[in-house]
């Protein structure tokens, strides 16, 4: 595979008028949209109209005006069609670690007498902390933090609730979320997903495999900004019944009626709990333009395209540079991003931000490349496995300025 049969990709590819969309620094290769998607062009005059206009001259009055108190149904609804549900099962609302606390204790309230919740060793740092930090409110709670392939052993009568990550941000390995979740109901338990590396990554079919609950973020492939608002999902199923225990102000039925007790809404809004930042749910609104008309399946298989074409130029291009792929071949396992494990990791990638190609490490010792579908050009994957050939045959790493550790990895 050479660069002109990439360009003919390009050309080719039913995706690419997405990427207009965006706004892209130019002589950057920018594959760390698995970590922060790039700014859409979209959300700085929308938002400026908001600061502007709707803050600065409408003030209090554009909670009715432009429907502010309406934002995080509003936005779910529009996330909803990425992630295989109706409008009214999905809110925008809160991050991705309150919104997996607010479901863990949901779903075990909804499990009486059952203590036990099951996740993998080396989930997302947030999902096992979430999941610690109500074992210290709740000590009898039983964590069963096993390796992936034990995952569906270990689940019985006293479990509760699984909580797995779609796609590993780590590997991208991908679960099979119909058949994790159907072994997960078997043994009475449910089911909540973490979709932080899968929307706008792969497609995506909560309802259809059966999900209880999910949640993901917004700063992702979505490309809300740095912060942006998370979302969940809830079944509707199960929306009559779910328990919010963070019971705050704006879950109410009638918020604004100012009663001593508390009544939970009727819908998903119950799952709300203080006042959304309107102007981060405004950018992550705008940002959501650029989905409109979007077929998840398409998303899904430019990905694996991406994906299979930077493994197969590593391997071909970088063989003996010391480079182990250590994400899955098949891509209907994989999410959208691919991890390489190196001995020098960190160095690695230092030199190749400053080459100009942005990807990022994750300890200990892995490069990680992620290929937004919307915006990655498979001319850029060529492009950037010619850069990290010449650093690594080149020893451009060593040099001792790559080796300093920022805070941010």
């Amino acid at each position: 595979m050479n660069r002109d049969a990439c360009a003919a990709l390009d050309a080719a590819d039913p995706l690419a008028p997405c990427r207009r969309h965006f706004l892209l620094p130019d002589g950057i290769i920018y594959l760390d949209g698995n970590s922060l998607g790039p700014l859409p062009r979209a959300v700085p005059g929308t938002l400026a109209t908001m600061l502007n206009q709707q803050w600065g001259h409408d003030l209090i009055r554009s909670w009715n005006q432009h429907d502010w108190i309406g934002a995080p149904a509003r936005v779910g609804a529009k996330i909803a069609p990425l992630v295989g549900a109706a409008a009214h099962e999905v809110l925008a609302v809160d991050t991705v670690s309150i919104n997996i606390f607010k479901l863990l204790a949901a779903a075990l309230a909804m499990r009486p007498g059952r203590r036990a919740i099951v996740s993998e060793l080396g989930n997302f740092p947030t999902d096992l902390y979430m999941m610690q930090g109500l074992h210290a409110l709740l000590p009898d709670l039983d964590l069963r933090m096993v390796p992936r392939d034990q995952v569906t052993r270990v689940l019985d009568q006293d479990v509760a609730v699984i909580l797995l990550a779609h796609v590993h941000y780590k590997t991208a390995e991908r679960w099979d979320m119909r058949a994790i979740t159907h072994a997960a109901h078997a043994a009475g338990a449910l089911a909540l997903w973490d979709l932080s590396h899968s929307t706008g990554a792969v497609r995506v079919a909560l309802r259809e495999a059966g999900a209880d609950f999910a949640v993901g973020c917004g700063y992702k492939f979505l490309n809300g900004g740095p912060g942006a608002p998370g979302f969940l999902f809830v079944a509707d199923r199960h929306l009559a019944q779910v328990q919010n225990p963070l019971s705050g102000w704006l879950g109410h039925a009638a918020p604004f009626d100012f009663t001593d007790a508390y009544q939970p809404a009727a819908d998903i809004r119950r799952m709300m709990c203080s006042s959304p930042s309107i102007i981060a749910l405004t950018a992550l609104e705008a940002a959501l333009a650029a989905w409109d008309g979007v077929d998840t399946a398409a998303v899904e298989h430019k990905a694996g395209q991406l994906g299979d074409l930077f493994i197969h130029l590593t391997e071909t291009h970088c063989a003996g540079l010391g480079l182990t792929l250590v994400s899955p071949r098949n891509p209907s396992t994989r999410g959208a991003h691919v991890s390489l494990a190196h001995d020098t990791a960190y160095p690695v990638m230092q030199a190749l931000i400053e080459a100009g190609i942005i990807g990022d490490f994750r300890a200990p010792n892995l490069l990680r490349f992620g290929f937004p579908p919307l915006t990655t050009r498979f001319t850029d994957v060529f492009d950037a496995v010619q850069s990290l050939e010449r650093i690594l045959r080149e020893g451009v790493f060593h040099a001792p300025r790559f080796s300093e550790r920022a805070l941010v990895t």
